[in-house]
């Protein structure tokens, strides 16, 4: 299931992105696809993890969520960047992942270092997130937990 998976998301990624949908082109668009689904089962890459089927369609809603996120803190760091004064008080903080198994608990680190003003230094194997915030506000933010419930609430089978 997860390499029908990878050809439909490579397939539909091809034809969304080539814009080129001449005869030839869309063969090699095929046969590129065919290509990179054989190679990755070739070297036993497709898993839980290159392929999390297990989130299921709340991914879809998460990474709306996500972006909305992004476009907003990208707002206020330029705000504090074109300050005059640069009103930053930067911090690390340690949060815990409320998400269970691996892919969840990089998904988070990966979206607080996605957002603009922090970024994820290190996470143990006790799920502990270590934070390094431009602000306050963002590393309380952080703290507060919004982005940690919605990575927890995607549903699935544990992944570790």
């Amino acid at each position: 299931m997860h390499i029908v998976v990878l050809f439909v998301t490579l397939m539909a990624l091809w034809l969304l992105w080539s814009g080129l949908y001449l005869p030839l082109m869309l063969a090699l668009g095929l046969a590129s696809c065919v290509l990179v689904v054989w190679l990755t089962r070739r070297f036993e890459t497709v898993d839980h993890e290159s392929v999390p089927l297990h989130l299921g369609f709340g991914i879809f809603a998460y990474w709306g969520w996500l972006l909305k996120e992004i476009v907003v803190s990208s707002l206020q760091v330029t705000k504090i960047i074109l300050s005059r004064d640069m009103p930053i008080s930067p911090l690390v903080v340690k949060v815990k992942a409320k998400a269970r198994g691996e892919v969840r608990e990089v998904l988070f680190g990966n979206s607080i270092t996605l957002t603009p003003g922090t970024l994820t230094t290190d996470i143990d194997e006790h799920g502990n997130i270590t934070v390094h915030a431009l602000t306050e506000e963002s590393a309380q933010g952080v703290l507060d937990g919004e982005m940690n419930d919605r990575v927890a609430a995607l549903h699935g089978r544990g992944d570790r």
